[in-house]
């Protein structure tokens, strides 16, 4: 997998069988690097540096055979950040990963990505996005495919039985989820920046203290949630690093030693990422030109405590400031979860997590939380604090800000009517909605739902978002992919399993 690249670097990931020396030649030159092994698989990362020219093909061999590109597929390149910065992103995200057949195309539809490989591989380079940003939901832990479900009752017949156990079965997750020929070109050839989701864990992940209270209590948690965050830092998080940024990771120094027990640093990481979420930040920051790039984790750093919610705790937001403030003419925030929900939706959150606070007595408070858990009520407006501190960052940023998001299963544009602040959605990839949640959620976008929200919000004692906003594109419910074309050109796709076709699209300032 092609991951990090900017004007002068290139970073490949790799999954091998067995313990090597991987060499990646690309343009006369050969840059090498050793797999690290934990939990039996073994991986590399391998940097490519002082590039001056994309790279037209490269090829990888594992102790000196060769085993990429694969015979009749198009060639592996490599295109570094032009210097006038990115000029195409690609993003979405919830993509369940299961056949292509004719079952699993009705109760799931056609597999945008795949299609999106398909048509790329016989496109002009021209067209190709600088970047992908796969916006949470990778790999869905909870739901497995029932291919995945066989696997997982040929291994072991303990709890969960229908989810995702450890990291062997998390590890043949994401194989199944990459290894698709036309997923697999495309990933080896257009970089990605990846953050996680809810399910890439479990659902309603992090939604609230109760939540973690009774996940606690569960006993094969502790080992699912570490071999997630472990399986996560290996498969996603290391590729979205720079190579200098990956230098200085202790816990990858550590594994390329060789010194130790491999599983247990690993775990021990994950473990402590769970319990003391500042030990690590997930989020990072890449400027892509004239623009900045802020991937923004919105689920592991969150703050629980009841009556003072926030989505990013006091270190995560302290960075997360910062990054803002840098200096950049357009700003693109990556938050998996949406910032600008339909309004209507946005009050009934903020009236939830008020009762959730206990603001109507603590009968309420538990039907409440209930109530939280059981439709997904756990977006920024649920944050209200943190939701605020953001809008008052972003109208204060006094530049273009475009936040792509996901995790709803629709697509849509929100235009704030302060500032130049945007909403892109592009949800899912493949999973989505069956027609009683798609009438439900048409129902949020219309004016009577947004009184009714904002009447139960004020009722709660909510205080006014800082601005208002509307839906101005959208919903669709399909499967499908965005590009966002700058300076500021949004298109959604779809496809009918062999190609992709424009949805929709939207000129931004």
């Amino acid at each position: 997998m092609l991951r990090y690249v900017d004007s002068g670097s290139a970073s490949i990931w790799v999954e091998t069988a067995e313990p090597c020396t991987v060499a990646v030649e690309a343009d006369g030159r050969t840059y090498r690097s050793p797999t690290f092994t934990v939990h039996g698989h073994h991986y590399a990362i391998v940097d490519l540096v002082e590039l001056s020219q994309d790279i037209a093909s490269y090829s990888v061999s594992l102790d000196g055979e060769q085993v990429w590109p694969v015979a009749g597929r198009p060639p592996s390149r490599i295109r570094l950040l032009p210097p006038q910065g990115a000029r195409r992103l690609a993003f979405g995200s919830c993509r369940t990963s299961v056949p292509h057949d004719a079952s699993s195309v009705r109760t799931h539809g056609h597999d945008v990505l795949r299609a999106y490989g398909r048509t790329l591989a016989e496109a002009d380079e021209d067209d190709w996005p600088d970047l992908l940003l796969l916006l949470g939901d990778q790999v869905y832990a909870d739901s497995p495919s029932p291919e995945m479900l066989d696997y997982i009752r040929s291994r072991r017949d303990t709890e969960p039985q229908d989810e995702i156990a450890d990291f062997e079965e998390y590890a043949e997750l994401y194989r199944r989820a990459w290894t698709d020929p036309e997923i697999r070109w495309l990933l080896s050839t257009v970089p990605t920046a990846m953050i996680f989701d809810d399910h890439d864990v479990r659902d309603d992940w992090n939604t609230s203290q109760p939540w973690r209270e009774q996940m606690a209590a569960t006993p094969w948690w502790r080992r699912r949630v570490v071999s997630a965050l472990g399986a996560y830092w290996v498969y996603q998080h290391l590729g979205n690093l720079s190579p200098a940024e990956r230098a200085e990771e202790p816990l990858l120094r550590a594994l390329l030693s060789g010194e130790g027990d491999a599983d247990a640093a690993l775990d021990a990481f994950a473990e402590k990422a769970d319990t003391e979420p500042s030990s690590n930040r997930w989020s990072y920051a890449r400027d892509l030109g004239p623009a900045r790039l802020i991937m923004v984790d919105t689920r592991c750093a969150r703050q629980l405590t009841p009556g003072d919610r926030r989505m990013l705790d006091p270190a995560e937001w302290e960075w997360l400031e910062e990054q803002v403030k840098r200096p950049a003419e357009r700003l693109i925030i990556g938050s998996s979860i949406p910032f600008l929900l339909p309004e209507g939706v946005h009050g009934v959150q903020g009236w939830n997590e008020a009762l959730c606070d206990g603001r109507w007595g603590p009968l309420v408070r538990r039907w409440s939380e209930k109530f939280r858990q059981a439709v997904d009520l756990e977006h920024w407006a649920a944050f209200h604090k943190s939701f605020d501190d953001l809008s008052r960052l972003l109208v204060e940023a006094r530049r273009p800000v475009l936040i792509l998001s996901g995790d709803v299963h629709f697509s849509y544009l929100a235009e704030a009517r302060v500032g130049r602040i945007h909403q892109i959605v592009c949800s899912p990839i493949r999973n989505p909605l069956g027609p009683l949640l798609r009438w439900a959620n048409v129902v949020t976008q219309f004016a009577v739902a947004t009184l009714v929200g904002g009447l139960l919000a004020r009722l709660a004692g909510v205080p006014r978002p800082l601005f208002r906003w509307r839906i101005t594109k959208g919903p669709w419910f399909q499967n499908a992919v965005a590009t966002l074309t700058l300076p500021g050109r949004v298109t959604w796709y779809t496809t009918d399993g062999e190609s992709v076709q424009p949805m929709g699209s939207a000129d931004l300032p």
